[in-house]
């Protein structure tokens, strides 16, 4: 079977083209509310039981997910016809990665032991976007295993200034 990335990437393409700028956020929106629901395991099962029509499947996730707009609807239901509901995570993924790359902005996972507030976070992001050179939406993750300090991923970088991965360095530096 194709990577999931692979598959999603005609459907998110797709959507893009026929998205207009304006627009385009209030269906990033919906595409990410239809891929959680279309993520649920029990829908999931629902969805490929040979007894269930396309068009039950297309109602009761519709009625899930609530109002979607023409375009949705329209991308939810070739994936349901084309057996690919499985793809929609990975195509609001794809979706949100098109809008960041026309805005000029980057994903930014903001990985820290411990919580931090507004503050903090707009001066460590002003900080990364520094770094990074472009915007970042940032978000952030809790992981106590750092110990102190955080780890910014952006795409395929990683900045790891925790303590966690300083320790490993002084571990490495001792062995050899």
């Amino acid at each position: 079977m194709a990577e999931l990335a692979t598959i999603a990437r005609p459907y998110a393409e797709a959507l893009f083209k026929a998205a207009a700028l304006a627009e385009a956020p209030a269906l990033n929106t919906q595409i990410h509310a239809l891929a959680a629901v279309a993520a649920d395991p029990e829908l999931r099962q629902f969805a490929d039981d040979p007894k269930v029509e396309a068009a039950q499947v297309f109602d009761v996730i519709s009625a899930v997910a609530g109002a979607l707009d023409a375009k949705i609807g329209n991308l939810l239901r070739a994936a349901i016809d084309n057996g690919r509901l499985a793809a929609l995570p990975q195509i609001a993924e794809q979706f949100q990665a098109l809008i960041n790359a026309r805005s000029g902005v980057s994903d930014a996972t903001i990985q820290s032991a411990f919580a931090i507030d507004e503050g903090q976070l707009a001066e460590v992001v002003a900080a990364l976007e520094k770094r990074f050179d472009r915007k970042l939406n940032a978000r952030v993750e809790i992981d106590s295993e750092l110990i102190g300090g955080i780890r910014a991923v952006v795409g395929d970088e990683v900045l790891d200034t925790s303590v966690k991965a300083r320790l490993e360095q002084m571990k490495v530096a001792l062995i050899a």
